[in-house]
């Protein structure tokens, strides 16, 4: 597979993709690659029309493009809890999250983790897609379902086989 666009360039990725039980907790353990010792500071609220500007969603979409997937997980956590306010994209947001998570559990060999994440991650995807004709914050949202429902139901044996995200203007 050729490598994905990137969105977020001038972000470098991690040291490495964090696995629960294979590498040090990127933030939680001085040997993690992200830690500072601080808490992380509250995400900025960005509207969802102003994505393409939204830095961490597009790195957020990189980590998950590259397999970084627990990173893009917390990339987006962030920006989730900043727009608990705004339904549709707090949904949008935990909907990818789960996704993520579910790719992430192909990893750690857990099945059933897999359906379970995809299926959480997935209803809140469609649901977005019924709301917006299918396209949100540069994702068509609907070919995502589509790709990673097919994804899930694979059992795949590896995560590396998961559906991209493309982002479109």
């Amino acid at each position: 597979m050729s490598a994905p666009v990137r969105y977020a360039a001038s972000r470098p990725f991690p040291r490495y993709a964090y696995v629960p039980g294979e590498h040090p907790h990127p933030t939680g353990d001085p040997a993690g690659h992200s830690y500072t010792g601080a808490p992380e500071p509250p995400a900025p609220y960005h509207a969802a029309r102003d994505w393409e500007h939204n830095d961490e969603y597009l790195f957020g979409v990189d980590l998950y493009n590259a397999g970084f997937l627990w990173e893009a997980h917390e990339a987006w956590e962030g920006l989730w809890h900043s727009a608990k306010h705004d339904a549709l994209q707090a949904e949008f947001l935990q909907g990818l999250i789960q996704c993520a998570a579910s790719a992430l559990k192909v990893r750690m060999k857990q099945p059933a983790g897999v359906v379970k994440l995809a299926g959480h991650g997935l209803g809140r995807l469609a649901r977005v897609a019924e709301q917006t004709r299918g396209e949100y914050m540069g994702l068509d949202v609907r070919a995502f379902v589509d790709a990673f429902r097919a994804f899930a139901q694979s059992q795949p044996s590896d995560y590396d086989e998961r559906p991209r995200l493309v982002l479109t203007s």
